[in-house]
C-alpha cells in the first residue's frame, strides 16, 4: 500500500488490486458540474425572497407625496426607519415589517385612496404645500377632512393667478398632467392693458421667442362680456410664467389671469376658494388624453427653439469663465 500526491494536492490510495480515490472533485470537473442543469433528483433548498423596496420608490410608490418632496424628506432627516433616522434613498423597507415614520406619521401599507381634487384657487394664494415665508398656501384652504392625506397640488399656478388647480395623492397621474411630452391642453382667460394689434396676435398664435427659447404656439382670441378679461389663450405647455412672460416680450402687462380648463376638465361654477373631489369617470378622462407622441406644433417648436436657442453673453470687458 502506497501514498501519492497528485497535481491537485489529494492523497491517493493505492494498494494490490485495489485503488481508492479521495472523494474531493477536482476544480475543473467542479467547475463543468455546477454548469450542468439539475437533474430531477436534485435537492433544491429555495432561498427566501426578501419583499422589500428601495425607500424612495416605496414610499412614492404608496402615495405618501410627490417624488421631490419625499426625497427632501429623507434628505433633510424627516424619515426614521425602525426608529433610526435615514438619509439613504435606496434603503430597503417593507411597510409591512420594518416601522417607517415620515415627518412624526408612520406609513401603512395597503391603505391608498386615489383623491383628485379641484380647486378654484383665489388671487394671492400661493400654489405649494407649505411657504417658508409664511404666506397662504393653497392646501391651508382644503377643508379639514383633505389635510393629512399626503395631498399635494399639480404642477404651477403662481400667486397672483387664479383658478383651476388640481390636488391629488397619485404621483402617477401628476406626472401625466405635468410632463411636457402629454401636452394637456390649458384655458385661461387673461386680462392686458391694452388691445392687441393683427401682427402682435400673430405673434403670440406662432410663437414668441423667451430666454429659454420660442413659446410653443397658441390659440388666442378675443372675449366680450368676461371683465376684466379681454383674451381667451390656449397653451400646450408649462414654462414659468409663461403667459406673463409672452405678453411681456410684446410690450403688454398681464393684470389678471384665471385658468379655467386642463385637458378635459372645466372649472365650470365652482366658487372661488372652493373644492370639490373628482368622479373615477372624471380621472379617467384626464388620463386617456396623455398622448406620448410629438404632435406636429410640438415637432415645429423644437425645430425652432434649435434655431433661436439663447446663448448667454459674457459679460462687459471681460471672456466669460472656463468651466472646466
Amino acid at each position: 500500500m502506497t501514498h501519492r500526491v497528485n497535481r491537485y494536492g489529494e492523497r491517493r490510495l493505492k494498494s494490490v488490486g485495489t485503488e481508492k480515490r479521495s472523494t474531493a472533485i477536482p476544480h475543473s470537473r467542479a467547475h463543468k458540474q455546477a454548469k450542468a442543469p439539475l437533474s430531477k433528483t436534485t435537492a433544491v433548498v429555495k432561498t427566501p425572497q426578501i419583499d422589500r423596496g428601495p425607500l424612495l420608490k416605496t414610499l412614492t410608490s404608496n402615495r405618501i407625496g410627490s417624488r421631490r418632496d419625499v426625497a427632501a424628506a429623507i434628505k433633510y432627516g424627516r424619515v426614521t426607519v425602525n426608529g433610526k433616522p435615514v438619509e439613504n434613498f435606496s434603503l430597503p423597507v417593507n411597510l409591512k415589517k420594518d416601522i417607517v415614520v415620515i415627518n412624526g406619521k408612520r406609513i401603512q401599507p395597503n391603505l391608498f385612496r386615489r383623491i383628485v381634487l379641484i380647486f378654484n384657487k383665489p388671487p394671492g394664494v400661493v400654489t405649494t404645500t407649505n411657504d417658508e415665508m409664511g404666506r397662504t398656501t393653497v392646501m391651508e384652504l382644503l377643508p379639514p377632512k383633505y389635510r393629512n392625506l399626503g395631498l399635494y397640488p399639480v404642477g404651477r399656478l403662481d400667486r397672483e393667478s387664479a383658478g383651476l388647480l388640481l390636488i391629488t395623492n397619485d404621483g402617477d397621474l401628476t406626472y401625466r398632467l405635468t410632463h411636457p411630452k402629454f401636452e394637456h391642453e390649458k384655458e385661461y382667460l387673461v386680462a392686458v392693458n391694452g388691445r392687441l394689434a393683427q401682427g402682435e396676435l400673430e405673434a403670440v398664435r406662432t410663437g414668441v421667442p423667451l430666454e429659454e427659447g420660442v413659446t410653443g404656439p397658441a390659440m388666442l382670441t378675443e372675449v366680450r362680456g368676461q371683465l376684466p378679461f379681454n383674451y381667451r389663450m390656449i397653451i400646450h405647455e408649462g414654462k414659468k410664467r409663461q403667459i406673463r412672460r409672452t405678453f411681456e416680450a410684446i410690450g403688454y402687462r398681464v393684470t389678471a389671469l384665471k385658468r379655467i380648463r386642463v385637458g378635459p376638465l372645466e372649472l365650470g361654477t365652482l366658487p372661488e376658494g372652493s373644492v370639490r373631489e373628482l368622479t373615477d369617470e372624471e380621472i379617467a378622462r384626464l388620463s386617456i388624453k396623455a398622448s406620448t407622441h410629438l404632435s406636429p406644433h410640438r415637432e415645429r417648436r423644437l425645430e425652432s427653439n434649435r434655431q433661436h436657442k439663447f446663448v448667454p453673453q459674457p459679460p462687459p470687458g471681460g471672456q466669460r469663465r472656463s468651466h472646466r
